[in-house]
């Protein structure tokens, strides 16, 4: 791994969050499955082991956590304000971002929800202000709504003059509306999730875009939600649901040509998006306290060029864009 993610005693390097003047580690730790989300991920998360996950991540050099109102409905905001509160507050130097949403019972995708929003994280987080907000899952609504007088992102920017938000983001699914709203120049750091790992190239248009505006990326999901961090056969699910068996044929390949070079297919799949010098973090959902330690062996296997190369000449030419 390069020596600007990995330094020569092992421990990761910060880099800058675009212009919002954070510093964060390559790596962000996904709270989303803390949240309890079963019927997303196939396993439940009981509150111990989301505190003791939300601990290790604490203790670990990695700095950066990401979760969100919808996560659990709250859940894993609350289960992250309980650790936080047992130590007296956020540790200096961790930056902990959330995501502003509709409502999960009524759609309702308004400036006053966004308010409410973010008044919740405040109290379920147990923090006075949150460093980074994102508007999250804007495929909900209409540009036109979001960009409104009294709208989303109105409220968002006079929560920000209030002083309960520093600085915002932007995180969705569809890579042309994520470009609509990165270019508008109201957002300092743009999520993505699935569309750039190794079997998915779709959101390149916009990691060129966010780069060209000076917006931080954070790649969500390098492993395709675990196809690639189980391997195709153990797991045969890409975004969440079943993959197309092309896909599953393409990772398999991917998968033999790793075991070639002796590098977990896991590995090879995290620094994809590791490597690219365009994405300032790449969240990785975690669920379970050893998966931190994990994460950081697989950022420090060393991956010959030649590995790269046979990777990209194995994914997919097209790869339709994930329906999330």
């Amino acid at each position: 791994m390069s020596d600007e993610i990995i330094n020569s005693s092992g421990e990761l390097v910060t880099r800058p969050l675009g212009r919002t003047g954070l510093l964060v580690t390559p790596v962000c730790v996904g709270c989303a499955p803390l949240g309890n989300m079963p019927e997303t991920f196939g396993y439940g998360v009981s509150e111990e082991q989301a505190i003791a996950t939300v601990n290790a991540v604490l203790d670990s050099p990695v700095n950066f956590l990401d979760t969100a109102y919808s996560y659990g409905d709250g859940e894993s905001e609350r289960r992250i304000g309980l650790a936080l509160r047992a130590r007296g507050g956020l540790p200096a130097g961790v930056v902990l971002a959330t995501k502003a949403d509709r409502s999960m019972q009524t759609g309702d995708f308004s400036g006053a929800q966004m308010r409410r929003s973010v008044e919740r994280s405040l109290k379920l987080l147990g923090v006075d202000k949150l460093q980074l907000v994102h508007l999250h899952d804007p495929e909900h609504t209409t540009f036109e709504n979001v960009m409104s007088k009294g709208g989303p992102l109105e409220v968002l920017q006079q929560c920000q003059r209030e002083g309960l938000i520093e600085h915002l983001g932007v995180a969705g699914g569809p890579t042309d509306m994520e470009i609509r709203y990165v270019e508008t120049g109201a957002f300092s750091v743009v999520i993505t999730h699935n569309r750039y790992t190794l079997l998915n190239r779709n959101a390149e248009p916009l990691l060129a875009a966010a780069h060209a505006c000076g917006v931080a990326v954070l790649n969500a999901a390098p492993y395709g939600s675990g196809m690639l961090a189980k391997g195709p056969s153990a797991y045969p699910r890409y975004a969440y649901r079943d993959a197309d068996p092309v896909l599953v044929e393409c990772a398999r390949k991917m998968e033999e040509a790793c075991q070639r070079h002796g590098v977990p297919l896991a590995a090879a799949a995290l620094q994809f998006s590791m490597r690219d010098p365009r994405i300032a973090s790449t969240i990785i959902g975690m669920s379970k306290p050893e998966r931190i330690q994990q994460t950081l062996e697989l950022a420090a296997v060393r991956i010959p060029d030649a590995l790269w190369g046979e990777l990209d000449a194995l994914a997919p030419a097209e790869n339709p864009d994930p329906q999330l």
